[in-house]
């Protein structure tokens, strides 16, 4: 996998970029139907915020469900998890940002204005994220549904609207861009991968 000029320009001028497509239909539909069979076994787990000893619950902030996602989880989830590999060694070596290790989590808004109020994924300065990488598993999605993901690039100052859509890749830098998840009024699918620098 590479980056197109395109895109490592947008990472870099914008910290953001969109890829549709990532996958293609038919395996972007196997990996839904496979996200959307943990969601229905009941493996999704309420969501919380912060972490250690300050951790909560909280669903005026955050009202997703998630799961980590491992090697050796569903079949088709694994490939997603080496196509995001795929991805961190394609903008390491693009966008020269040195990645690591990388989580990932499947989410699950249930629908009934469920949200992320606006937030960054990290802090600067810590040996904490440096890239997001967010896959969307919606099929069929409409405006009416909501979820819309809202970036706030600190270029312009101007939000940027990002629609949902089945097989959509947004990748932004963790620690500089704030975004948030506008109400989802129908169920809505992700896969998020997060990157860490080398070392962490």
């Amino acid at each position: 996998m590479e980056l197109t000029d395109a895109e490592v320009e947008a990472l870099g001028s914008r910290g953001y970029f969109v890829r549709d497509g990532f996958l293609g239909e038919s395996q972007a539909l196997a990996v839904r139907a496979a996200a959307l069979a943990r969601v229905e076994a009941g493996k999704l787990k309420p969501a919380g915020i912060r972490r250690g000893a300050d951790h909560s619950l909280d669903t005026s902030v955050r009202g997703d469900h998630i799961e980590w996602v491992l090697p050796g989880a569903a079949p088709e989830l694994e490939a997603l998890w080496h196509r995001f590999q795929a991805l961190g060694e394609a903008v390491s070596s693009g966008a020269y940002l040195g990645l690591g290790r990388f989580d990932v989590q499947l989410a699950c808004y249930p629908g009934g204005g469920a949200h992320y109020a606006r937030h960054r994924d990290a802090f600067p300065g810590q040996s904490n994220r440096r890239l997001t990488a967010i896959w969307y598993a919606n099929a069929g999605w409409r405006p009416e549904d909501g979820g819309v993901l809202r970036l706030f690039p600190e270029d312009t100052g101007a939000p940027v609207e990002v629609a949902p859509v089945l097989d959509r890749l947004v990748v932004f830098l963790s620690e500089q861009l704030e975004h948030e998840v506008l109400p989802a009024h129908a169920s809505r699918l992700a896969l998020t991968a997060w990157f860490y620098g080398r070392g962490t």
